[in-house]
């Protein structure tokens, strides 16, 4: 019956998204991503090749897979990437990625198209990212006895694995062949059902973000911005956190701060919006020079790709989207030693559950919290703190992609 009930939603659901395609982009990019998928991945595919098969559910998924990719081409050049996004959002910032030599949608979740999709790719290995638990794709793995592993996973005891109810998807787990979780709560939730093959590897993201902070990209235009100034960064950001930190800035006085501005949407009316809001002088980094960037005191990052190497040059970072679905990246610039500031939605993300907990990052719910918080970052003692507890969350877990690396059976 479960298993009726689940082939039932995804058929709804894939003609809910048919539907919506109708006027809703992203579900369009769904759908024509998806048009004639078999045929094009039987045109791209050539015999004889050792296929690693890697699967993320968008963006951030693709990010946790990332490292453990790298390390495979560096490591093992031989064997072809064959990368699937569920996700638009994935897929269209990511489909140009150089390191994967197939990159494809995954085609909605049916027992005929996980057997087409097997039978076509052959992957020697299947590599899941964090979330996605595919009923049909897991069980046609576990079937032809294709090694397939769940890597960077979280669990939280109110997931439905760990329901009276849900059997169906508990039983998912005992497809893969070993699971790496990212901290001690999942591993203890999966070992009480009974879920063995499991180890506490942790997040490898955290080897990618150190990876960026050694290579960070040096920007002259931003060092002459900065001048004798401290900055504050604000990653990410979106129309609440924006409006929180832009009255904080209308109210300094002097140069002692500066400010950059890196919007998660990029938009013309989204740049225009926020340069409404200021009434002190700033500039979009894509007009800024040496000379006329040392006047304005907030510069507005316009485009898509400098901001892990901007925090290099920062003090303290707000990360955006903490008052809506969840925060960004807190790890790109705690790799630097920045103490972060974020909103209320951030208990899905173990780091900054342990920089809320240890001092290096500080949760919000509105502007007087804000004040308060860079108040008490502007002491010293304070400040040092909560510096080296961002740093410590970065050093400390380290280590994962070469111990995942180790564990697959790659020859």
């Amino acid at each position: 019956m479960s298993k009726l009930l689940y082939n039932i939603s995804i058929f709804f659901y894939k003609y809910g998204i048919h539907f919506a395609a109708l006027w809703n982009k992203k579900a369009r990019q769904w759908k024509e991503g998806r048009k004639d998928i078999f045929q094009k991945i039987k045109t791209q595919l050539t015999g004889n090749q050792q296929i690693i098969w890697v699967h993320c559910a968008s963006l951030g998924e693709f990010e946790q897979g990332r490292p453990l990719i790298e390390k495979i081409k560096t490591t093992l050049p031989h064997y072809k990437i064959f990368l699937t996004f569920y996700s638009p959002s994935g897929y269209q910032i990511r489909k140009d990625y150089p390191l994967a030599d197939y990159i494809f949608y995954l085609p909605a979740d049916s027992k005929s198209n996980a057997k087409r999709f097997v039978e076509l790719v052959q992957p020697e290995i299947a590599i899941f990212v964090k979330y996605e638990f595919w009923y049909h794709y897991l069980h046609q793995l576990h079937q032809r006895e294709i090694p397939t592993f769940l890597i960077s996973a979280v669990f939280r005891k109110d997931q439905i694995f760990f329901k009276s109810y849900g059997n169906f998807f508990k039983n998912m787990l005992s497809f893969f062949n070993h699971i790496f979780v990212q901290n001690e709560t999942s591993k203890t939730l999966l070992l009480q059902k009974e879920i063995k093959h499991v180890t506490l590897a942790g997040d490898t993201r955290v080897d990618r973000v150190l990876q960026i902070q050694k290579e960070a990209k040096s920007y002259g235009i931003i060092e002459a911005f900065r001048g004798t100034s401290e900055l504050v960064i604000g990653g990410s950001t979106w129309p609440p956190d924006e409006d929180i930190l832009v009255k904080w800035i209308q109210a300094q006085k002097g140069f002692r701060w500066k400010f950059i501005i890196a919007p998660h949407d990029i938009s013309e009316s989204h740049l225009q919006e926020i340069e409404s809001k200021l009434t002190i002088n700033s500039i979009r980094f894509s007009k800024a020079n040496a000379f006329n960037s040392t006047a304005a005191r907030v510069m507005i990052i316009d485009n898509i790709g400098m901001l892990s190497s901007i925090y290099q040059y920062g003090k303290i970072a707000m990360i955006g989207g903490g008052f809506g679905a969840g925060i960004h990246n807190t790890l790109e610039p705690i790799a630097f030693g920045l103490p972060v500031i974020f909103g209320e939605k951030y208990q899905k993300f173990e780091e900054a559950n342990y920089l809320v907990k240890s001092g290096g990052g500080f949760s919000i719910s509105n502007f007087s919290d804000f004040e308060k918080m860079m108040t008490q970052l502007e002491n010293d003692s304070f400040y040092k703190n909560a510096s080296q507890e961002a740093r410590n969350y970065v050093h400390q877990n380290q280590g994962a992609t070469d111990l995942i690396f180790n564990s697959l059976p790659l020859a």
